[in-house]
């Protein structure tokens, strides 16, 4: 894969800007949101994580022109079959905040017992060079952890407040970017990605 200097994040959220712009500092790379392009997002069809990070990638390249980092993540819990799953993001409908998703998954777990709330962040990234590029580089990460009963934590985004880590003593949500970007799933999966750009 070629040397690159500018990619696209087929993103618009915010929290996952700020947290894949230090990841990717180190290879001085200029990270460009598809929001700031006026590229709006695709919808996600896929039945898996891969497959929504190849159609966010393929899509937000094909409209800049440019080399595209896409990811698509959510949160699997074990006492609801692995949902939410690709669906965590609507998980209380298209427009909801992120506060509105946290109480959606804690109404749907009210009855799961404290011993069975074990959950897993996962997080599948796609580096895409061309809108036709028939071997895209892709990584995976995923983050063990389990389901509290009520939030704690301000920092983050998503379930992030309810994501309790037992190494850690907290939720992600009470852990400083810097602290995060170290153990997350998305930083696994982008630690991993870096390996094939790294000459």
């Amino acid at each position: 894969m070629k040397k690159l200097s500018r990619l696209v994040l087929a993103s618009n959220n915010q929290g996952k800007i700020e947290e894949f712009q230090p990841l990717l500092a180190p290879l001085g790379i200029e990270l460009i949101s598809q929001a700031a392009l006026g590229i709006e997002s695709v919808e996600e069809t896929g039945l898996s994580f891969i497959e929504n990070a190849l159609i966010k990638a393929r899509h937000a390249c094909a409209h800049s022109g440019l080399p595209t980092l896409a990811d698509d993540s959510g949160l699997s819990v074990a006492a609801l079959n692995g949902a939410p799953g690709i669906y965590s993001a609507r998980i209380a409908g298209s427009n909801a905040t992120d506060d509105e998703k946290v109480q959606a998954l804690l109404q749907q777990m009210q009855s799961v017992d404290r011993e069975q709330r074990q959950g897993c962040y996962h997080c599948a990234i796609v580096l895409m060079q061309h809108p036709l590029d028939p071997i895209p580089l892709i990584a995976e990460g995923r983050l063990e952890g389990t389901v509290l009963e009520e939030p704690c934590g301000t920092s983050g985004f998503g379930f992030d407040p309810v994501f309790y880590l037992p190494a850690q003593k907290c939720t992600v949500a009470q852990l400083s970017l810097l602290e995060k970007n170290k153990i997350s799933h998305r930083a696994l999966a982008v630690a991993k990605l870096l390996n094939h750009l790294t000459p």
